[in-house]
């Protein structure tokens, strides 16, 4: 199974520039590690709230673990695939594969047979590492139905579990003894395949992105930047550690600045406000959905979030209520704006040296070495104001979907942007306002309505907790706005009715005042904190074809 190599994503010219630029280094994920393990061998550099581990730890593990990955018969190139919590396993899982040269394949947890599967034979997996049950799933008796159908597959290693039939301990695949250089071969070369992420799952299947360390790790080095970011930093990390958030700002991130990083296995707000106040934590990148849900449950007189400095808001913008209600809570509190894709890790975002207003008003902008442009359907670059598609262009592009090449080609621009599908306008500046989805706009009578325009209003709705806006189908004009609500607990308020009056009363065109509610309990998620529109819109074009 053969896959893009950099010299097939970028031109010599653009490679010779990262690396004279400092944009991409020599170093490997292994080189990093040994360098820290070295420099500050007994610092703790990971605890997940039952394991923790230096970075001598890290390191010397990492190396013994290595060794029993080569002894189970991985090689260079091989694709291990590794479904757990955000556990401080993975770290080891994914030094021991650089050190050796394969491939992580990360899954999410929330994953299941349709998806996994569909990753294992996509991405080629001859390792499967995952963990015994979780929350109430057995992951082993998924895997256990799905070896029949997965011909490449041939082990199974079970992380936290007991022995099993058929499944490899994880903790018997740490090597005694000093690991020999001769039989763990080279490390992956910053420039080759060293992980493939899958898109998280807002469209049907997901598209596994293959990264290089490069490409992850300039990412890692230049948010460090914009975040202020230094050695006395704690991450808290929420996100899954198997998505490119998690991945890139839970491992990376602290990794190259010599700090420290607390993942959360699964998220639940009063468990992170208790986790911050245990590990003191500094900084968090999530989803915008993990910090609202944090505070609304946040009291002063239980909770301490006082060691935060940061938390930087991704996946969708950041409203101007929301930011107004973080200030007001939690006053020691800088909150920032980011935009990433699975497929160039982060394609704007706010830094702590932008006037503030800069994450109320737009989603940041390109990093330093990078480009971003609006463009149109020819992929022409817009004036500045003018709505089109978000398309990105630098040092941190994946190299391709696997497997793909129809989909990775159809990306580019004739300049070579790579498109997103996201629909943002850019001011003078530089700065960028994402503004909804290509795909995720409401066509009613042939007039584009923006769903983002209309959720931004309702954030500032006291009576609603969450809110998706999504078309649903119309004999006569094609598409209609529905509107989708979850409301605070015990507001029985919320009606059609009164919704049409809220909006019409802060100036929204009665043409995009929605014309249908669906009261729900919660809005279905990827793991990342972004709503699955797609199941919405699905589930209202099902109930209006059964009435």
């Amino acid at each position: 199974m053969s896959f893009a190599t950099v010299h097939d994503r970028y031109s010599s010219t653009d490679i010779e520039h990262f690396y004279d630029s400092g944009l991409w280094r020599h170093d490997t994920l292994f080189d990093i590690v040994e360098q820290q393990a070295t420099t500050h061998p007994d610092k703790v550099f990971i605890t997940d709230g039952t394991t923790s581990l230096t970075y001598r730890e890290l390191r010397d593990s990492s190396l013994r673990l290595a060794t029993g990955l080569r002894r189970l018969g991985i090689e260079a190139g091989d694709r291990v695939s590794v479904q757990i919590p955000s556990w401080a396993e993975f770290t080891q899982i994914a030094v021991a594969l650089s050190r050796i040269g394969a491939i992580t394949v990360p899954i999410m947890p929330i994953y299941r047979r349709d998806e996994v599967g569909f990753i294992l034979e996509n991405a080629g997996v001859k390792v499967s590492i995952t963990c015994d049950t979780f929350r109430g799933f057995d992951y082993l008796d998924m895997y256990h139905h799905m070896r029949g159908s997965c011909p490449e597959l041939q082990h199974l290693v079970v992380v936290r579990g007991d022995p099993v039939a058929d499944a490899v301990p994880f903790r018997s695949l740490f090597a005694d003894g000093q690991p020999e250089p001769a039989e763990l071969g080279r490390a992956s070369l910053p420039d080759e395949p060293m992980v493939i992420v899958y898109s998280s799952g807002t469209t049907a299947r997901p598209k596994g992105c293959l990264h290089t360390f490069n490409t992850f790790g300039c990412g890692s080095r230049l948010l460090g930047k914009a975040f202020g970011y230094s050695d006395n930093d704690v991450q808290f990390s929420p996100s899954p550690i198997t998505h490119t958030t998690g991945y890139v700002t839970g491992f990376l991130l602290p990794m190259m600045h010599s700090a420290s990083v607390h993942l959360m296995e699964a998220w639940e707000p009063r468990a992170g406000l208790a986790d911050i106040a245990k590990f003191h934590t500094t900084v968090a990148v999530s989803a915008t959905t993990f910090l609202q849900m944090l505070m609304d449950v946040y009291d002063p007189d239980q909770h301490d979030p006082s060691s935060m400095r940061l938390w930087v808001a991704a996946g969708s913008p950041i409203p101007a209520a929301f930011v107004k209600r973080a200030g007001e809570l939690l006053p020691n509190l800088t909150v920032l704006s980011l935009y990433g894709r699975t497929e160039n890790v982060s394609t704007t975002t706010c830094t702590v040296f932008d006037d503030p207003i800069r994450s109320i008003t737009s989603d940041g902008k390109a990093l330093p070495g990078n480009s971003v442009k609006v463009v149109d359907l020819d992929g022409y670059e817009v004036a500045h104001g003018q709505e089109g598609d978000i398309a990105y262009r630098g040092p941190m592009h994946m190299l391709e979907y696997i497997h793909n090449q129809q989909e990775t080609d159809g990306l580019f621009t004739p300049e070579g942007y790579s498109r997103s599908g996201d629909l943002g306008t850019m001011d003078a500046d530089g700065y960028v306002r994402v503004t909804g989805r290509l795909k995720d706009i409401v066509i009613r009578g042939g007039m584009n309505i923006s769903v983002r325009h209309i959720e931004d209003i309702l954030t500032g709705h006291p009576g609603i907790r969450a809110c998706a806006v999504v078309g649903m189908p119309d004999l006569r004009l094609g598409e209609k706005v529905c509107l989708y609500v979850v409301p605070n607990p015990g507001d029985d308020t919320i009606t059609l009715a009164a919704i049409s009056t809220y909006l019409l009363e802060r100036d929204l065109p009665i043409q995009k005042v929605p014309e249908r509610l669906e009261i729900v309990d919660e809005l279905p998620m990827t793991a990342t904190g972004k709503i699955q529109k797609h199941l919405l819109r699905s589930a209202i074009a099902a109930k209006l074809a059964a009435e």
